[in-house]
């Protein structure tokens, strides 16, 4: 005879109890805790390693860390990036493998789509580069909500987190309404293009490309225990200074509070739902969650649950609650994510300059692309060579090794990439479902096609840039062009999308499940398109915004 499954144990920790320890998740909570609420939070919460050396640069890490090469390269060489036609111009270094790190049992198949998943303390944004953007007004007609609504939400965000800004060009791309901090310096490299965009802006600007200072959630003043950016050149391996915004850094704050709790080492599979009232919704009154260390589940339970788990986290949660009452075959159409390209570009006049490895590692210019629309608009960050792990560009010139080093050493001062992101729209046939196994366990299944306009539109947005970059006095060879698989931007979202239509599998303005009461979501899940820009910003914005509006 089967034995009969155990009955989870039961834990009563809040009144809101928040899924995930990303951007979205340590900003609910907070503003949540300024109101005077409890507040609790259950995360898988893989934690990021130690920082050697905090205080020195990238050449002195190289020099004085233990063992360099595997702090650089990995262990087993695993960050190491190999010639492959589909290998980009960098590799995320062995300290950011808890990043990506996946629990035992979290199982996705994908088709046309290639997401990168987080469960670490933080979530995505832990490696992320900070690019932190406004939507403008007419970005925000889509969502059931004013514009003006979200905007001192922004200015929230800003104020807890930091963000450098410049009143600039780009202004008509996102605009400028939070109290942003004054840029860091430019390196040589990014001031010589400024100068060269200043000196050809009218003919630039005609042909709709304008250029500008990157917004970074960056400090270039101190904030609180963090420091300001100290151009260690150490961006990628992860910031020692706390310069460079991570939620992480929240979440350490937030432990701080009498009224939060945090619950690391479990892995939500479901909503828990009370259906004890005849002919009403059901009502969320927790979650189900196992021990990432193996052992039996648990229910933790409140009285509101806030998904925040990042949108394909949040969306197999979702599904695996339909499940649970008895709708298996739920697909949820709409999913999105930003096509992304990257062109690597050579500036000519920097041709055998010297390098500085000490400085701020990521972009400090970004570019706008006027397409008439501004459904069609294309948003761009441009990355300039500084510190960085070089063998990926070295081997990917036709040369033998010793030629290549030689090469190499001429063109480092030279080099940068472009990296474009164009919106995108739901759709019905790119979809989310779950996939059930013969083992009874089941995996998240994404599907997504592009259609011909979106290749077209591909084509012209690199075409576009490459002659931008050219004015600039850049070359940036077409076969260089690296058109990323969809999934790679990480910008996820649409699959229970926020509207103004009663519909089912959609939320509300205050971010609330339909169908389900006490539920909400304030991750890109609900996000009803995407604009071409970074969404981080806007996400953590418009949870602070659902936040507020909580009762």
């Amino acid at each position: 005879m089967a034995r009969a499954a155990a009955t989870p144990v039961a834990r009563s920790v809040a009144r809101y109890l928040i899924v995930g320890s990303g951007a979205t998740g340590v900003h609910a909570a907070r503003t949540l805790l300024d109101r005077g609420a409890s507040v609790a939070m259950v995360d898988v919460g893989f934690e990021r390693p130690g920082v050697p050396l905090p205080d020195a640069d990238f050449t002195a890490l190289k020099e004085q860390h233990d063992n360099p090469e595997r702090y650089l390269l990995g262990a087993t060489g695993e960050a190491v990036v190999y010639p492959a036609p589909s290998a980009k111009p960098y590799g995320f270094p062995p300290s950011k493998a808890y990043v990506f790190r996946r629990p035992d049992g979290v199982r996705i198949q994908e088709r046309g789509f290639s997401p990168l998943l987080s469960f670490a303390r933080g979530g995505l944004a832990e490696a992320w580069t900070g690019g932190s953007y406004e939507l403008r007004d007419e970005e925000l007609a889509d969502f059931p909500f004013a514009a003006a609504a979200l905007r001192p939400h922004y200015a929230t965000v800003a104020h807890r987190i930091g963000i450098t800004a410049a009143a600039d060009d780009l202004q008509r791309f996102s605009p400028l309404t939070s109290p942003y901090l004054e840029p860091l310096p430019m390196d040589a490299h990014s001031a010589a293009l400024h100068a060269r965009y200043d000196a050809r802006r009218d003919a630039l600007n005609a042909s709709g490309v304008y250029l500008g200072r990157s917004r970074v959630a960056v400090l270039s003043r101190d904030l609180g225990a963090r420091r300001a950016c100290g151009e260690l050149g150490r961006c990628l391996w992860g910031c020692p200074r706390g310069a460079l915004y991570a939620p992480s850094l929240t979440l350490t704050e937030l432990l701080t509070h009498p009224q939060f709790s945090y619950h690391p080492g479990w892995l939500v599979r479901r909503v828990l739902l009370d259906r004890a009232t005849p002919g009403g919704e059901p009502r969320a009154i927790g979650v189900e969650a196992v021990p990432v260390a193996g052992g039996g589940a648990v229910e933790f339970r409140a009285d509101r649950v806030i998904l925040a788990a990042g949108a394909l986290a949040t969306t197999q949660v979702y599904l695996e609650t339909l499940a649970a009452m008895g709708r298996a075959d739920v697909a949820l159409p709409g999913l999105m994510d930003n096509r992304h390209v990257m062109i690597p570009f050579v500036s000519l006049g920097r041709l055998g300059a010297d390098v500085t490895l000490a400085s701020y590692q990521f972009h400090m210019l970004a570019m706008g692309l006027d397409t008439g629309n501004w459904r069609t608009d294309v948003h761009g960050q441009v990355s300039t060579l500084k510190a960085a792990s070089v063998h990926p560009i070295v081997h990917s010139l036709p040369f033998d090794l010793r030629t290549s080093l030689r090469v190499f050493r001429r063109l480092r001062a030279a080099l940068g990439v472009a990296n474009i992101w164009l919106p995108d729209t739901r759709r019905e046939g790119n979809v989310a479902r779950l996939r059930r196994m013969s083992d009874g366990t089941s995996q998240l299944l994404l599907e997504y096609g592009d259609e011909d306009h979106d290749l077209v539109a591909t084509r012209e947005a690199i075409d576009r840039t490459r002659r931008a970059l050219g004015a600039l006095g850049c070359m940036a060879p077409k076969g260089m062009v690296k058109v990323l698989p969809r999934g790679s931007s990480v910008h996820y979202a649409g699959t229970i999308p926020m509207r103004e239509a009663d519909d089912e599998h959609t939320t509300r303005h205050d971010g609330s499940v339909r169908g389900v009461s006490g539920l909400f979501i304030v991750d890109g899940a609900g996000f009803p398109w995407l604009p071409a820009k970074n969404l981080t910003f806007t996400l953590m914005a418009n949870a602070t915004r659902i936040a507020e509006l909580l009762d």
